[in-house]
């Protein structure tokens, strides 16, 4: 089996179940988005929501993807940076908990924290303070880190750091490692998409978008997206959500329908629907029961508070991959 390295903003999600959107108005929150705060922006999010229970667990995009195939049984590993505090302390323990080689650089700014603000129909907007986890800079890596993985994972969150960006996957194809990108938001994608188009054409080979980053990248819907991303890498998958995802890779084309879900909570969907096509990916299976893979772990973790899925939910999980690649 293939071992992955991913590479990401290492955060401690905050989850807050929020009873009305109106509180993402007072806030000036638009729902949905990916909001970048300071320390006295999420100190002014914290206070306004201190009537909300909470639950706290590590985050970022490219760590739940690496948490995920971990979970699958996959060997992986995650780069990043965090404090020397409390939060960067349970970033690193919960990380080795869940079977992750950290790879992770210590700074003494506090470690990154996103509030994840959920709403009664499971539509989370992310409030985002990076602290330490935006200080990973191109100097902190050596092609010694990509050695021993075969795919490399990226999270688009990243893309605003154009020089760790560009090192991180030179380090990694020098290494010979395969290049993936989750594009992670559509209003990073609009910001950053000249270097986005650059990097996907020259180093990257697999590329995730839900329907409004692929929007965002393309000015294309979903079909035609994917048709424009397909030409200029190895595969592209254009996530649909209740309608399932479109995969495309060469002449080869695949509609993979959804698992039927009971939303809950969106946190992580996407992390997770990467997490299982490259679990199938690394397995060598086809690309439609990579898609297929993807749907179940998707399926699953929205019907959860957050990005992690208790140990019961992962034996179902299993089970049911069992089921589609006997």
């Amino acid at each position: 089996m293939k071992k992955i390295l991913g590479m990401g903003n290492a955060l401690t999600d905050i989850l807050l179940q929020i009873d009305q959107d109106e509180i993402l108005f007072s806030l000036n929150l638009p729902k949905g988005s990916m909001q970048l705060v300071n320390d006295q922006k999420s100190e002014e999010i914290s206070n306004a929501l201190n009537n909300f229970s909470k639950k706290m667990a590590t985050g970022g995009s490219a760590s739940n993807t690496i948490n995920g195939l971990t979970r699958l049984g996959v060997i992986a590993g995650f780069v990043g940076k965090i404090g020397n505090d409390e939060v960067g302390t349970f970033f690193t323990n919960d990380s080795i908990a869940n079977g992750v080689t950290p790879h992770l650089l210590i700074s003494n700014t506090p470690s990154g924290r996103c509030t994840v603000l959920v709403s009664p129909d499971g539509e989370r907007t992310l409030c985002t303070f990076l602290g330490a986890a935006c200080e990973l800079l191109a100097e902190d890596l050596s092609v010694e880190m990509f050695q021993g993985y075969d795919i490399f994972h990226i999270e688009g969150y990243l893309v605003q750091n154009h020089d760790l960006i560009r090192t991180a996957v030179h380090l990694a194809k020098q290494a010979g490692l395969q290049v993936s990108i989750d594009l992670a938001s559509y209003n990073v994608v609009e910001e950053n998409l000249e270097f986005l188009n650059e990097i996907i054409k020259e180093y990257v080979d697999i590329v995730f978008a839900n329907e409004d980053e692929a929007r965002a990248f393309t000015g294309k819907e979903p079909k035609d997206a994917l048709i424009h991303i397909s030409n200029h890498c190895d595969i592209a998958v254009v996530k649909v959500g209740k309608e399932g995802s479109h995969i495309k890779s060469g002449d080869v084309v695949v509609q993979v329908g959804p698992r039927v879900a009971v939303c809950v909570d969106t946190t992580g969907a996407g992390d997770l629907y990467a997490a299982g096509f490259l679990y199938g990916l690394a397995c060598n299976y086809s690309l439609e029961v990579c898609g297929k893979i993807g749907s179940i772990v998707s399926g699953n973790v929205v019907e959860v508070l957050g990005a992690k899925m208790p140990d019961e939910v992962w034996k179902m999980i299993h089970t049911d991959i069992e089921k589609i690649v006997q």
